[in-house]
């Protein structure tokens, strides 16, 4: 279902365009041509030409970056699928701003700017506050295992939110984003949106989040199960999708995939949460998809069945199941020695070093 033209996010998905190939034979040159055997760089090499087919230059850049995590909560957590209360996810946004969390390490160690966007966390935040952005559509959604999460009214207004964050950002001469999460509770919308775009059962795709027992796990699955059955989402409408079993962080995480893919800049993708995010943009646009990177494989059930309903290949795989855009944050630096290798190693011409047999 095509959004409607004269809205942001109508707009917005009207001016992505596919990534293009007229690139690709100067770059694989460029990269041929380097003091290398051709392709010993591995994906660092095909790293670096998704940089530029993206960015449309044989000259790609990552120096300014930046990671947008979505916040929000979650009324399935009523249904006993989470380890930890609901009150964390407002305890963690004040955790981000004071600059003590995962993500605000690896951000400062990675050079990339932080901002944290409010866009249905059930607290009020004094305003305001620097990294902070509110654009709250609800305090939290509904228990996707009673009925809808939100309404499509609401779902499209998550999107816009992520939409409106990405070109706050973007606006500042953006060159690579990352999009995190926090949200207690939301593996369990991720795997039913998982779930619902690929097909899978729910047992398939959901998995621990956070560390959960066994009795819990097999709450999480129940719930999936019978959100899936409550609502029936039809993944031919993702914006129904969202406004079903979604949430507001993952739909403004879809959003701002959809606005970084309208300008031209890559999009690293953190864990579960966020690809589950990225199958929503790719049903709202199937152009976007050309835009994603992910970063990192996280130990997340369903991670793996998402990410191949994509078509992506992850950068890292380190077990990582925190969220927060740390694994897509850790990617940067792989990005940065990919555009470097590129532009700065010596060809055999100019460093005088005889080339192999063809």
């Amino acid at each position: 279902m095509t959004p409607r033209p004269g809205t942001l996010l109508g707009r917005t998905v009207g001016r992505v365009r596919p990534v293009g190939n007229a690139l690709t034979p100067a770059v694989r040159a460029r990269l041929d041509s380097l003091t290398k055997p051709p392709g010993s760089l591995g994906r660092l090499e095909e790293l670096a030409l998704q940089l530029a087919r993206i960015q449309d230059t044989v000259k790609p850049r990552v120096d300014t970056r930046a990671v947008l995590v979505f916040a929000a909560d979650h009324g399935v957590t009523a249904e006993g699928v989470s380890a930890f209360p609901s009150e964390v996810t407002a305890q963690m946004v004040l955790n981000f701003l004071r600059g003590g969390a995962a993500i605000n390490v690896l951000a400062r160690h990675a050079g990339a700017r932080l901002t944290v966007v409010d866009v249905g966390v059930d607290h009020d935040f004094s305003a305001p506050r620097p990294g902070l952005m509110v654009d709250k559509v609800r305090r939290g959604t509904a228990s996707i295992a009673q009925g809808p999460a939100m309404t499509r009214a609401q779902a499209t207004h998550a999107l816009e939110a992520g939409i409106r964050a990405a070109e706050a950002t973007i606006g500042d001469g953006l060159a690579l984003l990352a999009t995190g999460d926090m949200g207690i509770g939301n593996t369990t919308p991720s795997a039913a949106i998982t779930a619902c775009f690929t097909g899978r059962p729910a047992a398939e795709v959901t998995g621990r989040g956070t560390g959960v027992s066994d009795d819990v796990l097999a709450r999480k699955v129940a719930a999936v199960e019978q959100a899936l059955a409550v609502n029936t989402p039809d993944p031919a409408d993702p914006l129904g999708v969202l406004a079903a079993v979604g949430g507001l962080e993952i739909a403004a995480i879809a959003g701002a995939i959809l606005a970084a893919a309208a300008h031209r800049v890559p999009v690293l993708v953190d864990g579960f949460i966020s690809t589950a995010g990225a199958l929503v943009a790719q049903g709202l646009c199937p152009d976007a998809a050309g835009y994603l990177i992910a970063g990192h494989c996280s130990a997340e059930r369903g991670h793996r069945a998402a990410l191949a309903h994509l078509g992506l290949t992850p950068l890292l795989d380190l077990d990582l199941r925190l969220g927060e855009g740390t694994g897509a944050v850790l990617a940067m630096h792989l990005a940065e020695a990919a555009v470097r290798l590129l532009d700065e190693m010596a060809t055999f011409t100019t460093a005088g070093v005889s080339e192999g047999a063809p």
